[in-house]
């Protein structure tokens, strides 16, 4: 008796057939469907911030501009594929040279849970663009946002089969990376699982990638006479989302002789963080991570730094009997031995860990102590530090007096080392969304006004 076809395999033919009337449908046409579906954003704002809210644990206010920042994705992936991918024609030796674009047919779209709107919404709306069509797996914490934008796209008019959404574990995101079907994997998520992909993708290098997959984030302090905005700015780096954005900052690098007052007045400042569920009135800054499971996770991280020489300037912690409610922790690892200092882990929460250095050298030498290259910063009032920092430092987003979790969907966000593969999203999604052509073309066949020696006419 032969098996049922799974669902994804279902959808992925259905996305095969959709992809031919997509791809044929006038370009003028899709983004008038991608506006449609931004106004449709726009009208169930709340209904869709509460339920990101829900899955997510986050602050009403947080889900809110998650909405927000999907919703300004749609024109600025319009003028990034205007910009990017604009076709282009010259005359070359007497014929018409072309570079035009073309998508690279059905793609899938694994989505995080810590983002379930904004980060699938990045690779989606280029996609569609392009004219390819989309299965969707969001997070397994998170499908219930994963539906609403779905059914979104089809109120604006987006075709039956340009986007599925395909539920599930790890496991169906395993079988459409490794299936025949699928000519792309748009992915963000942690290096480990990033990592699976590129293995699995080896064999098939027709395949198009795009790998967004965290990092261990410094951010350096240095000459900064405003110690409160100093604080300020390290709080929005470390704890914003519970701690649960790549972007994060995970290392706080500070000069020796500073160190002391920052300390006080970030300490004072975390103090004052308030910690809540997104029901709670007054509404909090940051909300639970994920789950009991993370939280836990993370807390065990914490006593494994702590037994090997961290000292806890501010312990992490579970609040009001809830697992996954934690305080925000900073710990000191200055003084931790060598061999287990700067253990290059993404610990995906509220946990920073602060290092004192000696001057600015050390402190570049220790932000470039990791495989990762997502984001880094430098607080800093000395513009000479930054001209330094910015020339020396690894990573792909390198930030001046603002928090590391302050990223433009203007500009492109991706990293090197373990947290990508060079193919940067946000602005720069239009550029893995589809594959150039080049074309010599001729109206009529004719003789060439000089030809080829060795060809008896």
């Amino acid at each position: 008796m032969s098996q049922e076809c799974p669902d994804w395999m279902i959808a992925s033919g259905v996305a095969r057939i959709a992809l031919d009337a997509w791809t044929g449908t006038p370009l003028a046409r899709r983004i008038e469907i991608a506006q449609a579906y931004a106004e449709q954003l726009k009208s169930h704002k709340a209904d869709l911030g509460l339920i990101i809210s829900e899955e997510t644990g986050k602050p009403r206010w947080e889900s809110g501009t998650e909405v927000d920042a999907m919703i300004g994705k749609v024109p600025l992936s319009i003028r990034a594929m205007e910009e990017r991918r604009r076709p282009v024609e010259t005359t070359t030796a007497g014929a018409t040279a072309a570079t035009r674009y073309k998508p690279h047919g059905v793609v899938a779209v694994l989505g995080p849970f810590n983002f379930p709107g904004h980060l699938p919404n990045g690779h989606i709306v280029p996609a569609l663009l392009a004219g390819n069509t989309v299965l969707f797996k969001p997070s397994e914490h998170t499908p219930r946002t994963a539906r609403k934008m779905a059914e979104l796209w089809r109120v604006a008019g987006l075709p039956e089969g340009a986007l599925q959404v395909v539920e599930g574990g790890a496991d169906i995101g395993a079988a459409l990376v490794n299936s025949p079907g699928i000519d792309g994997v748009f992915f963000t998520g942690s290096f480990h699982v990033g990592r699976e992909i590129s293995r699995a993708l080896a064999d098939t290098p027709g395949k198009v990638a795009a790998l967004e997959m965290g990092g261990n984030n410094p951010l350096v302090v240095f000459g900064v006479r405003d110690l409160r905005a100093a604080a300020y700015a390290i709080v929005q780096s470390a704890y914003l989302s519970a701690g649960q954005r790549c972007s994060c900052a995970r290392r706080l690098i500070v000069a020796r002789d500073e160190a002391p007052r920052l300390i006080d007045e970030l300490l004072a400042m975390i103090r004052r963080i308030r910690v809540g569920l997104h029901t709670d009135e007054p509404e909090p800054f940051m909300g639970p991570v994920i789950n009991a499971a993370a939280a836990h996770k993370l807390l065990a991280a914490q006593e494994q730094l702590i037994d090997r020489g961290a000292t806890p300037l501010a312990r992490m912690a579970s609040l009001r009997g809830i697992p996954q409610l934690l305080s925000p922790g900073l710990l000191d690892v200055t003084e931790m031995r060598d061999d287990a200092a700067d253990d290059d882990v993404e610990h995906f929460g509220p946990l920073l860990q602060l290092i004192r250095v000696p001057h600015f050298e050390a402190a570049i030498r220790r932000a470039n102590r990791t495989s990762f290259g997502l984001a880094a910063g430098l607080l800093s009032d000395d513009r000479s530090l930054w001209d330094q920092f910015y020339g020396k430092v690894r990573a792909g987003v390198v930030n001046w007096n603002r928090p590391l979790t302050g990223a433009s969907s203007a500009l492109p966000f991706g990293g090197i080392g373990d947290s990508g593969n060079h193919r940067p999203s946000a602005y720069f999604a239009a550029d893995y969304c589809s594959y150039p052509v080049a074309s010599l073309e001729n109206d009529r066949v004719a003789m060439p006004d000089t030809l080829t020696p060795g060809i008896d006419l």
